[in-house]
């Protein structure tokens, strides 16, 4: 016995892979209904945040809680920064991470998995309520749009050749919309659903919304060789969108169901 564990140990570090986690996978905790460790930021309203109390929530969180339940194990977070987030989880520092990831680079996929998306993005532009000129990407042409001049959504507005009114970010844009010194901005859907969530009062309103196969799903990710454990996590996340808990969740933090396309 002691030479297997000697030899599975040595087979675990010449794979990159600690010999406790070689020993007890994700997968064997799934099954054994124990703990799994999710690396998450805590910094990153409303997908991860601290409520006033201290409690650790945020739609990330709350869907994470809800696939553990889903699985009957029970679930740690380990809260880390951004930077050190995916480098943590390819150290075996934490099973998964939860915190809107969805693995656009080809380096991040040679390296990592992702579950089943639990949340769907894209580009979203917003105009005042009562501008009813503005509906389509057609019509951006000439208007100012106030966007960054380095970001992909400042690009967006260039492309379309709309009149670019440069700002630092994305609560000066909406300000100066409301302010009507500008007509128009893009930005990442759920930063905006979660603007209007927060202000119903402000004034603005969704023109448009980036189309179905335009958008990037977000799920749990995990390091490469956790297949039948990503299959158990993406089955739960679907009988979670099946029984309406994601579009429950959804609402709660955004006022809209950001589980489906």
């Amino acid at each position: 016995m002691l030479k297997k564990l000697a030899l599975l140990a040595a087979c675990a570090w010449a794979a990159g892979v600690s010999p406790a986690m070689a020993a007890d996978s994700l997968l064997d905790r799934i099954n054994a209904k124990g703990t799994i460790t999710v690396g998450t930021e805590g910094t990153y309203a409303p997908f991860t945040y601290h409520e006033t109390d201290g409690t650790l929530t945020g739609y990330d969180v709350e869907v994470t809680r809800a696939i553990a339940r889903k699985l009957g194990v029970t679930v740690e977070f380990k809260e880390t920064q951004w930077d050190a987030m995916l480098a943590g989880l390819k150290a075996g520092r934490f099973d998964l991470v939860a915190n809107q990831v969805a693995l656009t680079t080809p380096e991040r996929q040679a390296t990592f998995d992702k579950s089943e998306p639990y949340s769907w993005s894209g580009a979203m532009m917003l105009v005042r309520a009562d501008n009813d000129d503005i509906k389509s990407l057609e019509d951006v042409k000439g208007r100012k749009a106030a966007q960054t001049l380095s970001s992909n959504y400042g690009e967006l507005a260039t492309k379309l050749q709309a009149e670019i009114v440069p700002i630092d970010g994305m609560a000066q844009g909406l300000l100066l919309i409301r302010q009507k010194r500008a007509e128009l901005t893009f930005n990442d859907s759920l930063a905006l659903l979660d603007y209007l969530k927060k202000n119903p009062d402000a004034g603005l309103k969704t023109a448009w919304e980036a189309p179905a196969d335009e958008k990037l799903g977000a799920g749990l990710i995990a390091n490469k060789g956790n297949d039948e454990a990503l299959a158990k996590i993406s089955a739960a996340i679907v009988e979670l969108r099946e029984d309406g808990t994601l579009k429950k969740l959804g609402e709660q933090f955004f006022g809209k169901d950001i589980s489906v396309k």
